[in-house]
């Protein structure tokens, strides 16, 4: 089974209070959306107390058009992912020459050719790396591109695969939208890049985290659910209120389903690694599952940091584990994103 050997992740130099950050809404909406001294609330209902930012708060007040912001996204990533390829690496002990694959996952900008190509040059990481950019997954991106990972490292036992997910979502923010998504999403969502370093059977040592099963789930006729709206001035955030109920409704079956496979059942997994998406997501997985709150401890903590990093959020959660402690056992990393999908994939987890 492939191992996870190395996970790194970048925080900003511009980590800001959620005080600050609801101020700074308020001045930019006031004008133009009435709701907006009702809805103030809805940043203290998060419980975010920080959040990751590429660029000073300043900059969102600006002008930028969509090409300017699509620019600071792609010289942004190279450089934060540079650094957090490369402190993944020498974590697990290789250099980047040793590289074999990359998977870049990302859904908050646009570049052909595409980021990873742009590292490979940058780096200088080796011309005959395997590349998968994958785009569009949002949340769920750091749950199904790792599952993209254990597909490549199962078929290559000699694979030393680096995974990046790159999520500026603070450069998505049209100042012309006062809708009431807009405005909800400027209380939720932050930046975060990531990297983690998998390897294949031949060349682990001793693993620790393995990657046993993974599993994909597309809810039919629920597109409207959750992604982007293309417009001219970039990127319009759709989200639908409904997602914890729809959560709450869902995923209890479909965890169910998943493990039954693998011949286990919830009481079996000992570490939570979930996508936090928000307070209400986080209380509806507790909830449906009946899970106590320490079960999500790093879940929440990971939100509460850095607010919603997108596909890198989950990434991060893992490396609490990883950091923090975990009990040895079975672990269930779970994201859910646009499509509406559950992605999910079970670890197990060494001493």
């Amino acid at each position: 089974m492939p191992n996870i050997a190395a996970v790194a992740t970048i925080q900003f130099q511009n980590k800001i209070s959620q005080e600050e950050v609801k101020k700074h809404s308020k001045d930019l909406f006031l004008e133009n959306f009435p709701q907006v001294e009702r809805m103030l609330a809805a940043f203290d209902n998060t419980e975010i107390k920080t959040r990751n930012f590429c660029k000073p708060l300043s900059y969102y007040a600006g002008d930028q058009s969509f090409e300017q912001r699509n620019n600071d996204y792609i010289n942004l990533s190279v450089e934060y992912t540079s650094n957090a390829i490369t402190e993944a690496s020498n974590k697990a002990g290789f250099i980047l020459s040793d590289l074999t694959d990359i998977v870049f996952v990302s859904s908050t900008g646009l570049a052909t050719p595409s980021i990873d190509a742009l590292l490979i040059n940058k780096l200088r990481l080796s011309p005959y790396l395997g590349r998968t950019p994958i785009w569009g997954l949002g949340c769920g991106g750091g749950v199904s591109g790792l599952a993209k990972v254990n597909a490549i490292a199962k078929a290559n036992p000699k694979a030393i695969v680096v995974f990046v997910c790159v999520e500026l979502c603070s450069l998505t923010l049209i100042k012309t939208d006062y809708s009431k998504s807009n405005f909800i999403g400027s209380s939720l969502f932050s930046d975060g890049v990531s990297a983690a370093i998998i390897l294949g059977d031949e060349i682990t040592k001793e693993p620790k985290i393995s990657i046993v099963h993974c599993c994909s789930k597309l809810y039919y006729d629920t597109i409207d659910i959750m992604g982007w709206e293309f417009q001219d001035a970039g990127f319009k955030v759709v989200f639908s209120k409904d997602i914890p109920s729809f959560i709450h409704e869902n995923i209890k079956n479909d965890i169910d389903d998943f493990l039954q496979v693998n011949g286990l059942t919830i009481d079996d997994i000992k570490n939570f690694i979930f996508h936090p998406g928000g307070k209400k997501v986080i209380d509806a997985y507790n909830s449906s599952l009946d899970l106590k709150d320490v079960d999500l401890q790093y879940t929440a903590q990971i939100m509460q940091e850095n607010g919603n990093m997108s596909s890198a959020t989950v990434i991060y959660v893992l490396e609490r584990f990883m950091s923090a402690g975990y009990e040895p056992g079975y672990g269930l990393m779970l994201a859910m994103g646009p499509g509406f999908s559950s992605e999910m994939i079970l670890l197990k987890m060494n001493a």
